[in-house]
Parts: C-alpha cells; structure tokens; sequence
C-alpha cells in the first residue's frame, strides 16, 4: 500500500486524462501540458502502480485490465476532489478547456448561436469540439468517457448516464402546399400520404412511429436520410410529409409551396435532453458547461416563440 504523503497526486489527474482521451497528444491538450510531460506522467505511473496501465494499438493506447479496474474509482473520486473545491475549482474566465460535444442539426440550430457567442463573450478560453453520433452511438460515447455530453432525445438510457431536460417541443409536419388541393391536414390524409425521416440510421426508434403502433396505425416510410439540410428541398414537389420537433423547422425559408401545419394525429412532445456520465456529477467544469447550454436553450426557445 502506497503512502499518499510520497505519492505526487497531480499524477492522478493526468491518468484520468489518458483513460478519458487513450491518447497522449489529447491528454495533453486537455490538461495544457505538453507531450512530454504527459509521456514522462505515465511513465511514473507506470512504475507507481506496476502496470502498463495503457499499450500502444493503432493510432492510440488501450487500456490493460487494471487500467480498467481503477478508472471508475478513479473518476469517481477525482470528481469528489472537485465537488469538495465547488464552483471555484473551475473558472471559466481563466481556463483552457475542451469539451466534447455530440448533437443533431436541432440542437445545433437551437442551442449553438447562442452558446458560442456566450463562450466567446465570458469564457473565450473553452473549445468545443461537436460531433453527430445516433443517439444509441451518443450514449455509449458518454459512458466510455469519448464524449462530454449528448445531446438529443433518448428514449432508454443506460443507468449510469443522467440527464436534463433543456427543451420540451412539439411535432409539426412539413409538406408542400400544392398537394393538400385545398383540404384541410387531417389524420386520413396522414396515413394515406407517404412520409419522409430524417435519422442516422433506418433502424432507428423513433417516438412517431411507436406512438402510431400503439394506437393501432402505422405509415409507410418512403424516404430515411441522415441529412437535415437538403430534407426540405426534397418536400417540394413531391407528395411526402416530414413529421419534425417544431424547433427544428425555425429557420427554414419557406416559399410559396412549403408550408408547416401542425401534426393532425396526437403525438407526445420532444423531450431534449443532455446527458453525462454519473461519474461528473459534480465536476464543476461540466455543471458549468450544463448551466450555459440550459441557459442558451432559454434563449433559443424565447427566439423560437417570437418567430413563431
């Protein structure tokens, strides 16, 4: 058993890096150390603990069992140390830090204009790096320490993940004008149209059409694409209906064809949430990082409503 007095515990520290990012050039940039420092930290930790702890494989390093074995205590304890040091131990005016981020073109649109201003105005030290994952590619991102937070609507979560609800919307349907022939959007119309979704993948669960097949409907899925951006040029002109959250239908140009109606079945709102691995519950720099994405979810919502 080590004495803690001889051991140097900033060494910790930088195992958690290297277990989070399996990576030294990473590790290195998230600590704003150099290489070299980090190569000569895990060197020492080496020797301190009698492991490899992490090997060379491709282009990064793989955890050994007992890296595995002490990461979660050592995440966990790490993040007491900073939940004991309180809002102080991050100062987001002061630091360099890099979080990592995984959301969809909605929560792009809604959260991001206002997010990166904010971070630029009072904390221009902090570096986003945003990815797009499925949802299911997000949470495992979460609890294998590759993301910071997710970012999306997540209908089961493992339990070690929590989350937060930041925006609560509605489902609204996209269609072209043209093909209504002056009736109105109703539910025989719906089931009868083919329909357009936007998702990673075509197996993706999604709360439309589990809500359908509880009430006993279904409807056919003519298009799934993976691309928001070109989703509303491929409405016009055909006869398909893309069933959205609201928000994500806030900046579209409409013309004289596209049209946005409510959607004429009963749907259950769009929870949005942001999710994290239990372990950071109380790492300051993460709940600051939580605090300005809820506050800029404010304001996108209140941006939202007066568009609308």
């Amino acid at each position: 058993m080590h004495n803690l007095r001889s051991v140097d515990l900033n060494l910790l520290v930088v195992l958690d890096a290297l277990l989070t990012e399996r990576h030294v050039s990473r590790a290195a940039a998230r600590l704003n150390m150099s290489q070299p420092a980090v190569s000569h930290a895990l060197a020492r930790l080496r020797e301190l603990l009698g492991d490899p702890l992490l090997v060379r494989q491709g282009g990064g390093l793989v955890p050994t069992i007992r890296a595995l074995e002490i990461a979660q205590p050592l995440a966990d304890a790490l993040a007491g140390v900073r939940g004991v040091l309180g809002p102080q131990g991050f100062d987001p005016q002061g630091t360099r830090h890099r979080f990592r981020l995984s959301m969809s073109d909605y929560g792009g649109a809604m959260l991001l204009p206002h997010l990166v201003r904010d971070l630029r105005q009072h904390a221009p030290g902090i570096d986003l790096a945003i990815s797009q994952f499925s949802r299911e590619a997000m949470a495992a991102g979460v609890c294998d320490g590759d993301l910071d937070l997710g970012l999306g609507v997540f209908p089961v979560l493992p339990p070690q993940v929590r989350w937060e609800l930041i925006i609560n919307d509605d489902y609204a349907c996209l269609l072209d004008r043209r093909t209504l022939e002056g009736k109105p959007l109703d539910a025989a119309m719906y089931f009868s149209r083919s329909h357009a979704m936007v998702a990673m993948r075509d197996d993706t669960i999604n709360e439309v059409d589990e809500t359908l097949a509880r009430s006993g409907h279904t409807r056919r899925l003519a298009l799934v694409l993976p691309h928001w951006g070109v989703a509303p040029e491929l409405i016009a002109g055909t006869d398909l209906i893309l069933t959205v959250a609201r928000g994500s239908l806030r900046d579209l140009v409409l013309d004289d064809h596209l049209i946005i109606l409510p959607a004429p079945i009963p749907l259950p709102p769009v929870p949005y949430v942001q999710i994290w691995h239990k372990s950071r519950d109380r790492d300051p720099a993460l709940r600051w990082l939580r605090a300005r994405i809820l506050q800029a979810a404010g304001q996108g919502a209140e941006t939202q409503r007066k568009d609308g």
